[in-house]
């Protein structure tokens, strides 16, 4: 597959370059070749882009959001159509294995449109009526001009979980992915084309942060929709509101996933297995801080360690392969630097902790057990396959140790007793939860933290809040008094 871009970014309905951009090479995490360059955004692309997505946002707006949905589901028809093509370059661009890619990336940016593609029609204000026959009445705006920055480990995803709800309330977007993973999203911009949506509507500029940051801090821009870590949330957060401008913040996590003793062990397994190793440990709700009770710890352990033992590791374009590479060198030396904190601090490596030896960027998925609340692989967000074992005897306590933290992004609870997980999730501080399950992400739902974790959320019907401004109207049907 030719992994290089026509150009580095998608103006106005069409490629375009700019060589006199920062160069940015694409690594193939599963090799280290470089497979593809693209160009960091000039002051000059970021004006085009901005100037071409105001311009093309007048005319959709006006447009009935009906028609705005017919678009969007084009988009994901064709999105499903092309999915083995849009899969593999999802693999190129991330190293997740294809088994994993042909089933969890391009399918849910086409779930993502197809859902609010049929919600564009739905969005309307409500009629309120009043005294003395007056009423009023709202209406639901566009807010105008969007600025979506992606994370680098779901590319594919995150460029329409940010366009999707972006444009089926109105708005135009310019999406900046993140300088690891930058192919995904140019192809997405072509299918927008292909389906209808005019030119300039949904504009990809490349760029390091500092593209973002003059994205964020351009006076143009309404609302900034952020998915990364908290420490680039806080400057992102920072600029937008010295504009007073609306944000979307998805930031990381060190979730919590508790497994009691009556728990089935199978599934509490397989839900840790999802928890911490699918998509090499890479995604921001993973629940690393595994509280097991005392009764099922050693069952638990061992069931674990079989079942990583049927991990196959390898080339990820292969389908038989089930984990891959990390994203890229950078990544894996922060994993394995957490890996000696957890030894260093008398975490018991239980199996794994080594980078796996040959071309690529592969580690061995790594569990610590005998973990202790205050060892620093209890306490941050690694962004890897760790996971933390920790023990716990009762809810109360579970309860107490899984809210220590500053984050607040999911959740999880096995057990047998429905009104036990029930209270749990009750008592978690976690804006995103799951019962005998973990990692699902329908797009009917919510998806969002709480603290540290963020702010707004993504998908579902909420997410039209975070994409439209509320226009109150008051009608009087009388005449008008006035005191002279």
């Amino acid at each position: 597959m030719n992994t290089q871009p026509i150009a580095s970014h998608f103006i106005n309905g069409a490629y375009i370059e700019d060589i006199q951009g920062q160069p940015i090479d694409v690594i193939y995490p599963a090799t280290g070749d470089v497979i593809a360059r693209v160009y960091s955004a000039t002051p000059d692309i970021i004006q085009r882009a901005i100037e071409s997505a105001i311009q093309a946002q007048i005319a959709w707006s006006s447009m009935s959001g009906t028609e705005r949905g017919r678009i969007l589901l084009r988009a994901a028809s064709i999105i499903r159509q092309r999915n083995d093509e849009l899969s593999v370059l999802e693999t190129y661009d991330t190293g997740k294995p294809l088994s994993e890619t042909l089933y969890a990336d391009a399918t849910s940016a086409a779930d993502c449109l197809e859902y609010f593609g049929g919600l564009a029609g739905t969005i309307t204000g409500e009629h309120i009526p009043l005294a003395d026959g007056n009423w009023a009445y709202t209406r639901r705006e566009p807010l105008g001009l969007c600025v979506g920055i992606g994370a680098w480990n779901y590319p594919t995803q995150i460029s329409c979980w940010k366009a999707a709800p972006a444009l089926a309330c109105g708005n135009a977007m310019i999406f900046k992915p993140s300088e690891t993973t930058p192919l995904c999203a140019l192809k997405i911009a072509e299918i927008f084309i292909e389906a209808g949506l005019p030119a300039g509507l949904y504009n990809v500029v490349q760029g390091l942060g500092d593209v973002g940051a003059a994205l964020v801090n351009d006076p143009r821009v309404n609302k900034v929709s952020l998915t990364g870590s908290v420490p680039t949330g806080r400057k992102v957060y920072a600029a937008a509101a010295s504009q007073m401008k609306q944000v979307t913040m998805e930031l990381g996590g060190k979730s919590p996933l508790i497994i009691f003793d009556d728990a089935n062990l199978e599934n509490a397994v397989s839900g840790a297995i999802l928890a911490n190793f699918y998509s090499t440990g890479q995604i921001c709700s993973n629940g690393t801080r595994v509280f097991v009770q005392q009764g099922i710890l050693k069952a638990f352990l061992a069931r674990l360690v079989d079942r990583l033992d049927q991990a196959i590791v390898g080339d990820p374009q292969n389908l038989k392969t089930t984990f891959g590479p990390m994203v890229s060198k950078r990544q894996l030396d922060i994993v394995l630097n957490y890996i000696e904190k957890g030894k260093a601090e008398g975490a018991r490596l239980v199996t794994g902790g080594k980078a796996i030896s040959g071309p690529g960027y592969y580690l061995q998925p790594t569990i610590f057990c005998d973990v202790t609340d205050e060892m620093t692989i209890a306490k941050e967000e690694v962004f890897g396959p760790l996971m933390s074992v920790l023990t716990f005897d009762n809810e109360t306590e579970v309860i107490t140790r899984a809210n220590a933290t500053e984050f607040g992004l999911a959740a999880g609870v096995f057990t047998a007793d429905i009104s036990r997980a029930h209270r749990m999730v009750n008592a978690i501080k976690a804006g995103t939860c799951f019962i005998n399950s973990y990692n699902d992400a329908p797009v009917e739902a919510p998806f969002g933290g709480f603290n540290m974790s963020g702010v707004g959320r993504e998908n579902s019907k909420a997410a039209v809040a975070h994409y439209t401004q509320i226009k109150s109207v008051f009608v009087r049907m009388g005449d008008v008094d006035a005191p002279f």
